[in-house]
């Protein structure tokens, strides 16, 4: 029964994504996720961006739901659906399903958690399984206010950072550091990349009368869950 009720909202998720879609007033759109273990702080780092809000109270985040920003980059209007994932290994059928078509992740471990940093390998290779080879990646790590319970160094996170090809940040959600700029770095390295894909195949946008936003493939249905 729990397992259907996560379908339920995961498919309460992708009715709300296409309801969103149809709102063409923007230049491009990006899907962005954000995974890492359970309590990396995801959430908390998705609501201080979004909505500028924290709260301590831990709640798991079950399946998946997204939330809405509007951004200015380059003079462009960039609409970013900014997904939370769930942690949870028995969620992670359902979250996998939603790295197809994601342009950007952003990949996060807990500074006070050393098996969260020890996860980072595992998803990585999750990101390279089953998103576009293209999308674009950077390494959180999280809770860097939580200086005297820190277990892993700023020097670890930039060695594996490094060792995975990625840009690294350290964050707080709740004391606000970091956050819009780690956002603002990804969406800049996506629309590097897109210049560069234009470049060479403009075929990639469609739209005929503006040629302006960006094609993304449609979202997973519940089939797609292997429920």
């Amino acid at each position: 029964m729990r397992h259907e009720g996560v379908v339920q909202m995961a498919s309460a998720a992708d009715n709300k994504w296409q309801k969103d879609a149809a709102d063409q007033n923007f230049d491009y759109m990006f899907k962005l996720l954000i995974i890492g273990n359970s309590s990396v702080g995801k959430t908390s780092f998705l609501f201080r961006y979004a909505d500028d809000s924290f709260t301590s109270a831990f709640v798991s985040t079950v399946g998946i739901d997204f939330k809405v920003k509007t951004v200015f980059r380059n003079d462009k209007r960039v609409k970013l659906q900014i997904w939370d994932t769930a942690g949870q290994e028995r969620y992670r059928t359902i979250t996998t399903a939603y790295y197809r078509g994601a342009m950007g992740f952003i990949l996060m471990y807990d500074v006070t958690n050393e098996e969260s940093f020890q996860a980072v390998q595992d998803w990585s290779t999750q990101i390279k399984t089953y998103s576009w080879d293209n999308a674009q990646v950077i390494l959180v790590g999280n809770k860097c206010d939580m200086e005297d319970e820190r277990v892993v160094s700023v020097d670890r996170g930039k060695q594996l950072s490094d060792q995975l090809g990625l840009e690294f940040f350290e964050t707080s959600a709740k004391e606000n550091i970091n956050v819009k700029q780690t956002f603002e770095r990804l969406v800049d390295i996506i629309c590097d990349k897109m210049s560069e894909s234009l470049d060479s195949d403009p075929t990639i946008v469609s739209n005929s009368q503006t040629g302006r936003k960006l094609t993304q493939e449609p979202q997973p249905s519940n089939s797609g869950c292997a429920c």
